[in-house]
């Protein structure tokens, strides 16, 4: 077998000089960039907080409470556990792209003794024969007393096989999977993002619901004492029962609206612990207040946004990885080189079983090539063609969804500020209102609806100045995921790190329990 090696060995230069990969090289498309924010012209964020680490951007509020929720969703979120699962899936898949590099080696060792009857067609003594695999079985055969025979069988081989890559399709294949274990990546990055951001905006409407809890709190035992109020004017005979009936209805209103709220706020309580992987019934979060203030962080340059969301990068990756399955169905159309062996024994003798003179082998190599398919590859390579302008489509609309995204929110924001404002002063005036109005029935200048309405008005105001407040800060929390929160583009895997990962995993600090790595020494790589 060494002597043919001069042989072969011309062969496999000129495949490993003709070695190409077909079909075309990854060019990033262009996709539709806008020069500047519409929304910011004229506007300031207020209070932008770039000294703020974004990779844990909800420090921004300054909420301790949030801050400890928030840390739990890379431990024990379950969303965001399969999301990691299904990255390291997309790595397995790379890793076993990559060996169809290499050759595949097999190995078979077979032990047999038969018997056969007197009058079948056997001869004594030695014969060969062949198994069809590379190897040969060599039998002995021995005649008993009673006429019939019995003979051993001793086999044993090794041989290997070689698809030589010489038009690209395993180096096309390997580039395929490698970009969508990225992509895979990106998903994870998103997913944990947005369970991140869900967090937050619950919270916020849970502090919220609160909120408005204490206020209808306050405001029924305001109208309580409106109602004893309009009950001792009844007794007294200067008001009617009418007015009574009017006062209590709108006690119970109020104490109908707060029961409300505390339905909602459990609704959300449960909400949050199902984000962190708690049950319901374990799960409770102590009452606070809803944050006063909105921070807002910087949106940057609109080319910043490509990089900085995690569902854009994603839908890039995918690209790439469909490009190079263009040339994986291009490379159907050219031949498949493989080179073969084995490498076996024969011995009548188990002892004797691969010693220099049983040995036999064989070597050679092998050329498949469709020579008629009526259109199948080439409607593999329009298939193919056709997923990679659909990537495309989807990446650019991503863009353009990542561009909206931000302009709703800025704009939401802006306005939202100005109405904060004014809402200020409506609750300021409806509040004198409400007192004015009072104490003028209680002189018998007004009605008591006169009193009904101002309250109504009084209370309507300060919900809708609370609700302004919690749709502020839910849209600060909705534009900093619209930005890509703390991510960016230079935190995906590169092809060596998908390769052979772990850095990338130590980023999203996952807890599995899975058992199968925990003999793995953590990686010293770092981006």
């Amino acid at each position: 077998m060494i002597h043919l090696l001069p042989r072969l060995l011309p062969v496999l230069l000129l495949a490993s000089a003709a070695a190409c990969s077909v079909g075309p090289d990854y060019q990033k498309p262009t996709a539709p960039t806008a020069t500047k924010f519409k929304e910011l012209a004229g506007w300031k964020p207020s209070a932008p907080q770039d000294e703020i680490d974004r990779g844990q951007w909800w420090s921004v509020y300054h909420d301790p409470v949030l801050d400890g929720l928030e840390k739990r969703i890379d431990i024990d979120n379950q969303t965001l556990k399969a999301s990691e699962a299904a990255y390291r899936q997309a790595r397995a898949i790379v890793d076993q792209a990559r060996a169809s590099f290499f050759p595949t080696l097999s190995g078979s060792q077979s032990d047999q003794r038969s018997y056969e009857a007197a009058g079948a067609s056997r001869s004594s003594g030695v014969g060969t024969l062949s198994t069809g695999n590379g190897s040969t079985v060599v039998t002995t055969t021995n005649t008993n007393g009673r006429g019939g025979s019995s003979f051993n069988q001793y086999s044993g081989s090794l041989s290997a096989s070689w698809d030589l890559d010489v038009w690209g399709k395993i180096r096309r294949t390997v580039e395929s999977d490698v970009a969508n274990a990225q992509a895979s990546a990106a998903d994870l990055a998103s997913a944990k993002l947005s369970a991140q951001s869900s967090l937050a905006t619950d919270y916020f409407q849970l502090r919220y619901q609160e909120a408005l809890k204490r206020l209808l709190d306050t405001t029924a035992n305001e109208y309580q004492r409106s109602l004893d109020i309009t009950q001792n004017q009844y007794n007294v005979g200067v008001a009617a029962k009418a007015d009574v009936l009017s006062a209590q209805t709108q006690l119970l209103s109020a104490k109908a609206s707060a029961v409300n709220a505390g339905v909602l706020r459990a609704t959300l309580e449960h909400a949050i612990a199902v984000l962190v992987g708690q049950p319901a019934g374990d799960f409770t979060i102590e009452p606070g207040e809803l944050p006063s203030t909105v921070p807002v962080a910087p949106t940057g340059l609109p080319s910043d946004l490509l990089e900085r969301r995690p569902d854009v990068a994603g839908a890039e990756r995918r690209m790439a990885a469909a490009n190079a399955q263009i040339g994986v169905a291009i490379a159907a159309y050219f031949p498949d080189i493989t080179l073969s062996g084995s490498y076996g024994s024969q011995t009548a003798d188990f002892a004797k079983l691969f010693t220099a003179p049983t040995l036999v082998w064989s070597l050679g190599a092998d050329v498949s090539e469709s020579i008629l398919d009526f259109g199948s590859r080439s409607a593999q390579v329009e298939q193919a063609r056709a997923a990679y302008d659909a990537d495309v489509a989807d990446y650019r609309q991503t863009v353009l969804t990542g561009f909206q995204q931000v302009e709703d929110e800025l704009a939401t924001l802006r306005i939202l500020e100005q109405q904060a404002a004014v809402e200020a002063e409506v609750v300021k005036d409806a509040r004198e209102a409400a007192r004015l109005t009072l104490n003028q029935y209680k002189a018998g200048t007004v009605p008591y609806s006169s009193v009904i309405t101002a309250q109504a008005t009084e209370l309507q105001a300060e919900q809708t100045a609370i609700n302004v407040t919690e749709n502020r800060l839910t849209a600060s929390v909705t534009l900093i995921e619209a930005i890509g929160g703390g991510w960016n583009a230079g935190k995906l895997p590169r092809t060596d790190q998908v390769e052979d990962d772990t850095s990338f995993l130590h980023m999203i600090p996952i807890t599995t329990d899975h058992p199968s790595n925990s003999d793995e020494p953590p990686s010293t790589d770092k981006k």
